[in-house]
């Protein structure tokens, strides 16, 4: 009996790739490694701009689904939504949010006033661009790009404690990103959490008050069975000097050997007084999940200003499966191994596929 064949769905990385990218190929080796022990066959399915190439590669398979693992398509996150659209064009089902979800999840400013428009904290916000005039909400700030994950040109410059250092930075970083791919954020002085989700059958929808935000995916499209909250992980900040910004930048995700990537540790235990705490991120987590119309697997950052209040910085729709990425650990806490994982995620395709 023939395997049903899985395509995988990825950015094409190129040799010369910074490690953000390069990391594409680590998941998919893990995600082609677990769906082999899980009786699939896997076939490579490299995006690039030419989509034309790309569906005759597709049609000619006729896989069951698309595993889609694309994080950029030729270095630009801003494509990421093409992979799900194109997949919707060929009327193959795919693992993960919907196109409508992936853009609006990977363009921030859409996503904050999607949050707002909720009722959902996330801090204020305006685009580089329209920086200027008085009204500006109040420092600190944090400069950041619209599109971009990975934290790409996130560094300590980019904090700024006033609207000279402010004006500043954004020059800077629209020296090489374009100011019209930059947002300035107000930023949140205190702690750092990340939330994962997992589809899950028979999973509870979000908790709230009579209004609670409804899904604002396509109407019709179909709906998730549900969400599981993986245990919740803090990023904590180890012996960062006075002055230097508590944030989890380029150097800390990717250029091993630095100090921000030596000194900014995930921890999964809490002590009891922070079980309130805990408790409300995960309702908001879940929330998002249901307010984007997410499926499959997600991520939801937060910062915890020092009063308590949590903040929803971004929501992650395709976050990294690579077997040291934080889904997997915090996964792993829940004693789930990466074959249950892909299983669970596959099993959360347009609907569930098993």
């Amino acid at each position: 009996m023939t395997s049903p064949t899985v395509a995988i769905v990825y950015g094409r990385v190129s040799p010369e790739a910074p490690p953000d990218e390069q990391d594409a190929l680590v998941q998919v080796n893990a995600v082609r490694a677990a769906l082999g022990r899980l009786g699939y066959r896997a076939i490579d399915v490299p995006l690039t701009l030419d989509l034309g190439v790309s569906a005759a590669v597709l049609r000619s398979s006729a896989p069951l689904l698309a595993f889609n693992l694309t994080e950029t398509i030729n270095g630009h996150g801003r494509l990421i939504h093409l992979a799900p659209s194109l997949l919707d064009s060929l009327g193959i089902p795919y693992t993960g949010a919907p196109a409508d979800a992936m853009y609006l999840t990977s363009h921030k400013l859409l996503a904050k006033k999607t949050l707002a428009s909720a009722g959902l904290d996330t801090p204020p916000w305006a685009a580089a661009a329209a920086v200027g005039g008085s009204d500006l909400f109040p420092p600190p700030y944090i400069v950041k790009s619209i599109w971009e994950h990975a934290s790409i040109g996130l560094e300590d410059s980019s904090v700024a404690q006033d609207r000279t250092a402010l004006a500043a930075e954004i020059q800077r970083r629209a020296v090489r990103e374009g100011i019209e791919n930059l947002f300035v954020e107000g930023y949140i002085e205190g702690r750092e959490f990340n939330l994962a989700l997992l589809g899950a059958p028979g999973a509870p929808k979000s908790v709230g008050a009579p209004g609670a935000p409804k899904s604002v995916g396509a109407p019709g499209a179909p709906k998730s069975v549900g969400a599981q909250i993986l245990p919740p992980a803090e990023i904590e900040f180890v012996d960062f000097p006075e002055g230097k910004p508590r944030v989890v930048g380029y150097r800390a995700k990717w250029v091993d050997g630095s100090f921000e990537y030596g000194s900014t540790r995930r921890r999964f235990s809490f002590p009891p007084e922070d079980q309130p705490l805990l408790a409300a991120l995960a309702d908001r987590a879940r929330a998002c999940w249901d307010l984007f119309g997410l499926r499959g697997y997600a991520r939801v950052d937060f910062r915890v200003d020092e009063a308590g209040r949590p903040w929803i910085l971004e929501i992650n729709a395709n976050p990294c499966i690579a077997p040291d990425a934080g889904f997997l650990a915090a996964a792993g806490r829940a004693g789930l191994s990466i074959d249950e994982v892909v299983a669970r995620i596959i099993a959360d395709t347009n609907g569930g596929i098993h």
